[in-house]
């Protein structure tokens, strides 16, 4: 049977939205910027952020499915390079709102929009660290019983459930109304 909690501990080492001093709830998500059904999760995600707000701290993790999406691993470790420049999330929402154009040529058109400098960006892309730091997040992942992508954690929990909006809100409103609901 496949783990249910989440064995790496949200920390400073990860990408989040939202701060921990006001969240009511975690809501971890290993993911793979190619995966069409994370494609699919992702807009699911920025309207449970919105409906809740400041009561949903969000974490990404890395899960990329190099097997099956040859450009995840590119595309994530592309992630990571924008995030030493600051701009984690917002390589992370240009590449899923771009999943089907993750090449190269594309990636770099990506950060170039972003205003990033392009030539640290290209020695970061190369860099055994962030590639190493993927390979963490998915070795983490595996650790915590992740078998595909999109696959959630709610306040450290596994969520077993349909990724619609109605069905994830509906999950999360039961843990905030638990007695025991905390980060």
């Amino acid at each position: 049977m496949a783990n249910s909690k989440l064995k790496i501990a949200v920390g400073k080492n990860d990408h989040i939205q939202g701060g921990p001093d006001v969240a009511q709830m975690t809501l971890v998500e290993y993911g793979d910027y190619q995966c069409p059904y994370c494609g699919a999760a992702y807009p699911v995600v920025k309207g449970l952020q919105k409906y809740f707000g400041r009561d949903l701290r969000f974490v990404f993790r890395n899960f990329p499915l190099s097997q099956a999406h040859p450009y995840a691993v590119t595309a994530a470790v592309s992630a990571e390079a924008a995030a030493l420049q600051s701009k984690f999330w917002e390589m992370h929402d240009t590449l899923f709102e771009n999943q089907v154009r993750l090449k190269g040529e594309d990636i770099l058109r990506y950060a170039m929009n972003l205003e990033l400098d392009l030539k640290k960006f290209d020695l970061d892309m190369r860099s055994q660290k962030l590639l190493d730091r993927v390979r963490m997040d998915y070795v983490g992942g595996e650790e915590s019983g992740v078998e595909g992508t999109p696959t959630f954690y709610m306040n450290g929990f596994k969520y077993i459930g349909a990724h619609e909006y109605s069905d994830m809100k509906r999950h999360i409103e039961s843990l905030l109304h638990q007695p025991t609901a905390s980060i």
